[in-house]
């Protein structure tokens, strides 16, 4: 099936729906890079994600070799996107699903399983990759113990990067008539990068492979140096690629290059994704984009073509990387750089933007002044300088003292001038410039004092922030 005659006619089942996503230009976060880069949008699957691809050819092979006899139970190990893949092909064929998956995982991938009707068991992350406790570990014990069940042990089965090497290698090479000349991807059962590398590379020897890693992940170390350096992986926050150990189903030897990237910029990516090409994708997909611009970038050739794959749909990581809160705490977001104009602007209220008072005025004046407005201390403006300032409390306190004090010009009393800054100085940068000394700023726009901002005006923004 073409992809002109795609989804032209109806289908038998949903399954048939998997494969043929589209190879979709990416303009926006290429700006600056002649070379063309496209995304092959796995997110179109009917799970959401490219391990649609591996579920049904998981589940048939079982079938024929007789592991798996009708009324069976499925169990793996997985980050999420596998499971649903295996539970899409099994709820049509009538297998029942057990699932195993490291608690760093989101929960709308727990939930999406368990809406497939999957049992799913959560078990701890930080254990090595032969602790009882490890979610492929458990799994095997499961699959073991539960009568009629088989493991799909994708890690380990063969039947895994087959598929790849019979679809999306394929596929890539159709979409670009031959024209591809890098494949980025990522592992975390290897099984993509083997498959769709060893067909690409059949078609063409010179088709780069690329490998992109998340910091905290051994395979690309292990790939650098071929297995002599042994290496102790790292807590990492990406989902669902990157390994503490190799799997079976990952050829190194199909890989050209491999990059390790951050959590904090594999996020980032996939958040300009999608606000910026319409993407909508989670953190894998990020990271593998990061990786393939690098490689744009350095081949600065327009008659190249570098395709990044697109895993999977952001709606399994709303609670994480799409929401700022979860960012920020894990400190892979930027608070937002705010403007001194942009907080002036903000202010709501019937004071005016700047209440002042003038070095010939009295002390009794500058008191009603304040009150009037409700504000606690003024600038002494002379034209559009300031050259002094009073507060309510040292005026108050002096005038208690000797009322006299009321009848004297503000200039006599007055205290240094507030500071000015630019309106288009960021927040965050004047916040030391206040002190209960120097208790508010002057914000000056086009050479004209616009507005002031107190103590009071920054605490609140902080706060609210």
């Amino acid at each position: 099936m073409t992809e002109h005659e795609r989804n032209r006619k109806p289908y038998d089942n949903v399954l048939q729906t998997i494969g043929w996503t589209p190879l979709i230009r990416l303009t926006r976060v290429t700006k600056g890079i002649v070379t063309p880069v496209y995304g092959k949008a796995e997110f179109f699957n009917p799970g959401g994600s490219v391990k649609d691809r591996i579920g049904l050819p998981i589940i048939e092979a079982a079938v024929r070799s007789g592991a798996l006899k009708p009324g069976g139970t499925i169990v793996e190990g997985t980050s999420g996107n596998t499971g649903v893949g295996l539970a899409l092909a099994a709820a049509l064929m009538g297998y029942k699903c057990i699932f195993t998956m490291p608690d760093k995982m989101s929960q709308e991938k727990v939930r999406l399983l368990k809406a497939f009707g999957a049992e799913v068991i959560i078990t701890p992350t930080a254990v090595p990759p032969d602790h009882p406790d490890n979610y492929v570990m458990m799994a095997k014990r499961i699959a073991k113990e539960t009568p009629n069940a088989v493991f799909a042990n994708q890690f380990y089965n063969e039947a895994n990067p087959d598929a790849h090497f019979a679809s999306t290698g394929p596929e890539l090479w159709e979409q670009t008539s031959g024209k591809i000349t890098h494949f980025v991807g990522a592992a975390g059962t290897g099984g993509t990068l083997t498959g769709t590398g060893r067909y690409l590379k059949s078609k063409n020897p010179k088709v780069q492979i690329v490998g992109g890693d998340p910091q905290g992940s051994i395979l690309a170390e292990h790939w650098r140096s071929q297995g002599a350096n042994t290496v102790e992986g790292a807590p990492y926050k990406v989902e669902g690629i990157g390994q503490d150990k190799v799997p079976g189903t990952l050829d190194m030897s199909v890989i050209d290059e491999y990059q390790a990237v951050s959590d904090r910029d594999a996020f980032a990516m996939a958040r300009r994704l999608t606000r910026e090409e319409g993407m909508f994708v989670g953190g894998s997909s990020g990271l593998i984009t990061h990786v393939a611009l690098n490689v744009a970038r350095r081949v600065n050739d327009p008659n190249a073509l570098v395709v990044t794959f697109l895993c999977d749909t952001g709606e399994r990581y709303l609670s994480k990387l799409y929401n700022d809160e979860w960012m920020r705490e894990n400190q892979m977001l930027d608070s937002e750089k705010s403007t001194l104009g942009q907080l002036l602007g903000a202010k709501t209220g019937d004071t005016p933007l700047v209440v002042s008072t003038a070095a010939g005025a009295t002390v009794r004046q500058a008191l009603r002044l304040m009150s009037l407005h409700d504000v606690s201390q003024l600038p002494v403006m002379d034209g559009s300088n300031c050259v002094g300032s009073v507060s309510e409390g040292v005026l108050t306190s002096k005038g208690l003292e000797d009322s006299k004090v009321l009848d004297r010009s503000v200039g006599d009393v007055m205290d240094g001038p507030f500071p000015v800054v630019d309106d288009g100085q960021t927040v965050d940068s004047v916040v030391k410039l206040v002190s209960k000394s120097n208790p508010a700023v002057l914000v000056r726009r086009d050479g004209v004092i616009a507005g002031i901002l107190t103590r009071s005006d920054l605490l609140h923004f902080l706060m609210a922030r």
